[in-house]
């Protein structure tokens, strides 16, 4: 679907430069020209660029914890 009827982005286009590498709604629209013009289309972008973001750190696994020995109690009183 048209994002950016003024510049004819699509989402399609949004998340392709997502995946390349434009992280912030600043690298998108240097890289896509998207809301550059009248920016009615500003919402929409940036909802697109937060989805992309999500579903980033849903497929990134969390850190590993450290290796925490068990403390237990031993001849105590």
């Amino acid at each position: 679907m048209f994002v950016c009827i003024c510049n004819a982005v699509t989402d399609s286009e949004i998340r392709e430069a997502y995946a390349d590498g434009a992280r912030t709604f600043a690298a998108l629209q240097d890289e896509l020209g998207v809301s550059t013009c009248c920016g009615c289309c500003e919402p929409v972008a940036r909802e697109i660029l937060a989805t992309c973001q999500a579903e980033e750190r849903l497929r990134t696994p969390a850190p590993a914890m450290p290796a925490v020995a068990c403390l237990t109690a031993s001849g105590a009183g």
